[in-house]
């Protein structure tokens, strides 16, 4: 097997939206985060800490939908060994110049990699002005930073061993009493993780992950929504993950993307920073709290785009982490059968 890229981070996210004018409202009026580059039918965002052109792409389409997901590589020789070693695994591989795709972005590789998600890798992108303390600018979520991706497969094993094979650690696990593996997060940089895998038909995006500094910024957000009377943006939360320690709010964009707002998570440089591991019937899991998660959060999400933009289909999931509740003596129940 050829070598992998070295990947630094994740670093943007293109979403098709199939109105701009609302994406407009929700991402920058809403959620506070900065105008770099607009177009006629696209919108580059990004948050108040990044120094990159971008960490969202909005761009107008037929069908709400992933465009791609995009990780940034250490050297520009990375975008070579990307190439290579998903044409290696008999992937489909475009090779897209400078001045040919996402504007900022210099020469990148996109593939469709094995879990049937179009994943673009680049090193170069242009750079913005510095915002950090530009605070007369900060406003909504305060948004500091793109941190995630979250997906839904169907493999989560499958998931877990290609992500391992470029690279990657991995923070903490939601598993089964045989081990058998129901989520996984995943991580490049030194936090809790850059992509994790939530099991059920994919490939489909569950969520885009931004980072704000402090827990109030996540609860002034809900009350931004509810005071306008746009509640119904809000889908989960405001609550205290188990996996992760995130302190979160899931919100749902006009076209039905999702976005989490979080804080509080940790870090994970050590090298010998070991797995959590989550039995599937701690019902602190998901929410430490204990809150049962509404049957939209696990069922609903984002198709995702081929290369030429068409949609992807998806594939049932075999193991189904939604089935899985505590019952009142505290024993996991799957299916109605105790665990």
């Amino acid at each position: 097997m050829s070598t992998p890229p070295d990947v630094i981070r994740s670093a943007y996210a293109q979403l098709a939206v199939t109105d701009l004018a609302a994406a407009r409202w929700f991402w920058v009026d809403m959620l506070g985060l900065h105008v770099q580059h607009a177009e006629a039918d696209a919108l580059y965002l990004r948050g108040t800490d990044e120094l990159t052109h971008h960490s969202l792409v909005l761009r107008a389409g037929p069908v709400a939908a992933l465009d791609h997901i995009a990780y940034r590589v250490r050297a520009p020789e990375d975008v070579e060994r990307a190439e290579r070693f998903f044409a290696g695994l008999g992937r489909p591989v475009r090779r897209v110049p400078a001045g040919t795709g996402t504007h900022g972005v210099g020469d990148a590789v996109r593939v469709v990699d094995p879990l049937g998600f179009t994943v673009e890798f680049f090193h170069g992108i242009a750079r913005g002005e510095r915002l950090i303390q530009r605070y007369d600018l900060h406003r909504g979520a305060r948004i500091a930073r793109l941190d995630h991706f979250n997906v839904c497969t169907p493999d989560i094993p499958a998931a877990y061993a290609h992500y391992r094979s470029l690279g990657f650690g991995c923070s903490e696990t939601i598993e089964g009493d045989e081990h058998e593996l129901y989520a996984a997060w995943m991580y490049r940089k030194q936090t809790v993780h850059d992509v994790a895998f939530t099991g059920g038909a994919g490939p489909r995006l569950h969520h885009i992950g931004m980072a704000t500094h402090e827990s109030h910024q996540v609860l002034h957000t809900a009350d931004v929504f509810g005071s306008l009377g746009k509640q119904h943006h809000i889908e989960r939360g405001p609550g205290r993950h188990g996996v992760s320690n995130a302190f979160y709010v899931y919100l749902r964009d006009p076209d039905g993307h999702r976005v989490e707002i979080y804080t509080s998570d940790y870090y994970t440089g050590d090298p010998d920073h070991e797995t959590f591991r989550w039995n599937v019937h701690d019902d602190r899991r998901r929410d430490f709290w204990g809150n049962a998660v509404i049957e939209s959060w696990y069922k609903e999400a984002s198709p995702v785009l081929d290369l030429d933009g068409a949609v992807q289909p998806v594939s049932e999931s075999v193991l189904d982490e939604s089935s899985v509740r505590v019952g009142a003596d505290g024993l996991g129940i799957v299916d109605g059968t105790k665990g």
